[in-house]
């Protein structure tokens, strides 16, 4: 069936959408109709069981690219899941649960400049960006040596 959640209706075909109430991801105009011929809402999570960043929580967006030059290379990327500082910080359950508020959200730029107003997210960010460029000097340093 390749990457992706299958329809959570027909079961059949790869989900497109997630239902605004519930989030059910579903394939179609057909299947979105069955779906809503039964109310559903939004999943409430007790304070025993946070949510976690599973498949049924991520809205699906297209990854639309402006700048070649600003995405990530390995060696960025290796530099922030190696980085003790980062690891830290996300300790911090409060820290967490603002970054899966963005990522789960229809709207994530609109929920990452509410969170860019958040002190602790704002270290967290300086944190990350200071990981990149250092690595970023890093790699260029060595290529020009």
């Amino acid at each position: 069936m390749g990457h992706g959640v299958v329809c959570q209706i027909c079961n059949e075909a790869r989900s497109k959408y997630k239902c605004p109430s519930c989030r059910a991801p579903y394939c179609s105009v057909p299947c979105f109709k069955k779906h809503k011929e039964n109310p559903c809402a939004l999943p409430v999570f007790s304070e025993e069981k946070p949510p976690t960043a599973g498949p049924e929580l991520l809205v699906e967006r297209p990854l639309v690219v402006e700048e070649p030059r600003e995405v990530l290379q390995r060696p960025q990327l290796e530099a922030t899941a190696s980085s003790s500082e980062i690891h830290s910080a996300l300790k911090d359950e409060n820290l967490r649960k603002l970054i899966l508020s963005i990522d789960c959200s229809p709207d994530a730029e609109k929920e990452l400049e509410k969170a860019m107003g958040v002190d602790a997210f704002q270290i967290f960010t300086d944190k990350i960006l200071s990981t990149i460029e250092t690595s970023w000097t890093s790699a260029n340093l060595g290529a020009n040596a």
